[in-house]
């Protein structure tokens, strides 16, 4: 079981030689992508986008993971298949390459694996996976990229979940003002926001949010120093172990585009960063941060926006007499 365990920072970089600052502190820059494949990377993005493969051919994965939002959907929880409310805030997309795991309480050890998950789920696209493939099977552009990409006539689940994938490992922001800090560039932060980061590290969140993605790389209890009081129905890690000493322990967010990816914790109680600051320094740390204080750290955290994603919106194939209807209605 994976708990208090910070992993290399090496397994995050991708990096050759790290600038002598940033090899010394707990937040390193990130890298940009580097595309493997671009056909996968190119279909994975038309499917990212397609509504089709949700029962209603109303929600698509950028739905939740809104690529102009954040990489989410700035809701408490998320809105699934006749507006059913979701359990759980929904993570960003953006940087989720180099989480440890995926959701919140790591059920899902790889990108590949999570993207299965939200189709055949009933209170998300709520569609399954076999009438998922009959919509892409009966699109003939659908058939032939797949073929290109990975050599059969036969779309399959693994092949679909491996291309959404593959497109979301290019979902990296790289070149943040703090990345250009780190590497050297001093006058890319301001003294509020460097103070803001000496306070961030002196006070020990940087114990949970470190790496490249500040965060993502452990799972830690919600309400060390004091319990959390939620009314969410998400009990953490538990869920998944079974073990009763992981309640309420839950991958640790990143932080990076953290401006952008309001509201804030596992139950989207935390409306705005100085919410989220405050409530963090109280239960994790206890400590109270003064408005001063809270506000040097707010600032830092904003300098860890990044490039967002930028490319043009596919343009989808269209179904045809063959393709299954959408039931957006149906419950």
């Amino acid at each position: 079981m994976i708990r208090r365990m910070t992993l290399s920072l090496a397994l995050f970089l991708g990096l050759g030689a790290v600038p002598a600052l940033a090899a010394n502190e707990p937040i390193q820059p990130i890298a940009p992508a580097k595309v493997k494949d671009a056909g996968m990377v190119e279909l994975g993005k038309k499917l990212y986008f397609d509504t089709r493969l949700s029962k209603s051919g109303f929600i698509s994965c950028n739905s939740c993971h809104n690529l102009s939002l954040g990489g989410t959907d700035n809701l408490k929880t998320s809105i699934g298949h006749n507006w059913q409310k979701g359990p759980i805030n929904a993570p960003t997309v953006l940087n989720s390459s180099l989480n440890l795991a995926q959701f919140w309480d790591g059920r899902a050890l790889t990108l590949q694996d999570q993207a299965g998950g939200p189709i055949a789920n009933p209170g998300e696209m709520a569609s399954t996976h076999t009438l998922a493939l009959s919509v892409l099977q009966s699109i003939p552009a659908y058939v032939d990229e797949y073929k290109k990409v990975f050599k059969s006539d036969k779309i399959s689940v693994d092949g679909v979940t491996k291309a959404i994938a593959a497109f979301e490992e290019t979902l990296v922001t790289p070149n943040s003002r703090f990345d250009k800090w780190l590497k050297g560039d001093k006058k890319a932060l301001t003294a509020q926001e460097v103070a803001g980061y000496e306070l961030f590290k002196d006070s020990g969140c940087t114990g949970c949010h470190n790496g490249a993605a500040a965060g993502g790389n452990t799972y830690q209890k919600m309400g060390v120093i004091e319990p959390y009081k939620s009314s969410s129905p998400a009990e953490g890690r538990v869920a998944v172990t079974k073990e009763e000493a992981d309640r309420f322990f839950f991958k640790v967010p990143t932080l990076r585009n953290v401006e952008l990816t309001y509201p804030y914790f596992h139950d989207g109680e935390a409306a705005t960063l100085a919410d989220a600051v405050d409530t963090m320094g109280r239960i994790q740390l206890g400590k109270k941060f003064s408005p001063e204080e809270n506000g040097k750290i707010v600032a830092f955290l904003k300098s860890m926006t990044g490039e967002q994603p930028s490319f043009a919106l596919p343009i989808l194939p269209p179904s045809n007499e063959n393709t299954p209807r959408p039931q957006p209605f149906d419950k």
